[in-house]
């Protein structure tokens, strides 16, 4: 299977790997999945980064470097037939590089390596805590149960 990192997953994956819950860990180091990064979440990062909101003890480049060595990680570059699909995204999510990250992950038939529920109102496979069913996990939480 193709996994795309959403820019959270790949932080704490390279950085804080003890923040990821177990069965992601799992999928993530299944030899027979392939990791990717996409050139858009190095974007975000760097932008990031620029502004002051996301620090870290070496340079992205590094980060990445190292990363793609430790997990074998590819990188992704983003098409122009990866952002036009955004056009014809509803908007479930408001973040720019979330939708691009969606884009990518469906044309390029790809589930998501992400924290973020509100991913899965898009109908990619997100792959993350507990086998539950996303949706009502997170409408229970949102009626307080």
């Amino acid at each position: 299977m193709n996994l795309l990192l959403d820019t959270q997953a790949f932080l704490w994956l390279a950085t804080e790997p003890e923040r990821v819950p177990a069965r992601a860990v799992r999928v993530v180091k299944e030899p027979s999945n392939e990791l990717f990064l996409s050139v858009a979440s190095i974007w975000e990062m760097a932008i990031k980064r620029s502004i002051g909101k996301l620090s870290g003890e070496m340079g992205l480049a590094d980060l990445v470097s190292l990363a793609r060595e430790k997990l074998g990680l590819r990188i992704l570059d983003m098409t122009a037939a990866h952002a036009f699909l955004t056009e014809h995204l509803p908007f479930h999510h408001r973040d720019p590089f979330d939708r691009l990250l969606v884009a990518q992950a469906r044309a390029e038939n790809m589930a998501i390596v992400s924290s973020d529920s509100l991913l899965d109102d898009y109908g990619v496979r997100r792959i993350w805590g507990a086998d539950r069913h996303p949706r009502a996990t997170r409408r229970q939480g949102r009626r307080g149960t």
